[in-house]
């Protein structure tokens, strides 16, 4: 498995994602057919895999938080949808 930063192909989606939110960093990848938006705010981080063939499977979450944070799965709170898997990550203050 390999992350590509894609960022510059989604520059509207980060614009809007640094406006609309408190984020101060947006990084958008592709993970193969998985799209990964990577946020970062003061107080939280968020990752959000996306694919449009099949569910997101836990060692490309983990991959993920391996790659773009320094937590563990355990140290995340993660949301498993259809296609779709949502990672929080809380700053300690």
């Amino acid at each position: 498995m390999r992350l590509f930063d894609v960022t510059n192909n989604f520059s509207e989606l980060v614009h809007n994602q640094l406006a609309a939110t408190d984020a101060n960093l947006v990084k958008v990848y592709s993970l193969g057919n998985i799209i990964v938006i990577y946020t970062k705010a003061p107080t939280h981080e968020e990752i959000l895999l996306k694919s449009d063939q099949r569910n997101i499977r836990d060692d490309e979450i983990e991959f993920a938080l391996k790659n773009l944070t320094s937590v563990t799965p355990k140290q995340a709170e993660v949301i498993h949808s259809n296609r779709l898997a949502e990672v929080s990550i809380k700053q300690l203050a």
